[in-house]
């Protein structure tokens, strides 16, 4: 799992470019937060808010922690960015959230901690790929002008949805 930001055209309204003022790429955005399995499938696509919502937020308001929505089983696992600190939103559900572990004051990882970091990061590129790939589209790659914003949400799930017909993520190009 991840978040995404799309650039957006700056909107006109002053309380609408607060809100998607994004700290993080210095420019307007929506943020959407993408899930895909192991072998590059985008399992989950969020509402796109303002670059201005945190991931914790985004996931908040997602339908994730709904047992209705059976997103989950208990005992499943979630890989995640170092910054998206959610693991006691989905411990009532039995879920464990993996992210890199953090320094907290070392110089360096103690050695089981570098191989588990390596094994997060081994299977993160996966979702590194897809959003990639996914950005590459011309309506997202160019920014989602002020009289499209409306559907903003819906064009950055359409063009997740749609990543899903690719036959491989990992595109190799010949030199």
């Amino acid at each position: 799992m991840d978040a995404t930001e799309i650039p957006i055209e700056r909107p006109s309204n002053v309380e609408s470019q607060s809100a998607t003022w994004s700290n993080y790429k210095h420019k307007n955005t929506l943020k959407a937060m993408i899930g895909c399995s192991p072998r590059g499938a985008i399992t989950f696509i969020s509402d796109s808010y303002g670059g201005s919502a945190s991931d914790r937020q985004i996931i908040e308001k997602s339908n994730l922690l709904d047992p209705a929505s059976q997103s989950f089983e208990k005992g499943d696992s979630i890989m995640a960015d170092r910054g998206i600190l959610v693991q006691d939103l989905f411990a009532n559900q039995g879920v464990q959230v993996n992210i890199p572990n953090f320094l907290k004051g070392k110089s360096q990882l103690d050695p089981a901690e570098v191989l588990h970091d390596r094994r997060v990061a081994s299977k993160r590129i996966h979702i590194e790929r897809v959003i990639g790939l996914t950005k590459s589209f011309k309506i997202l790659k160019h920014g989602i002008c002020k009289s499209k914003l409306q559907l903003g949400s819906r064009i950055v799930f359409i063009c997740f949805a749609i990543s899903n017909f690719r036959t491989k993520i990992i595109v190799h190009r010949n030199a």
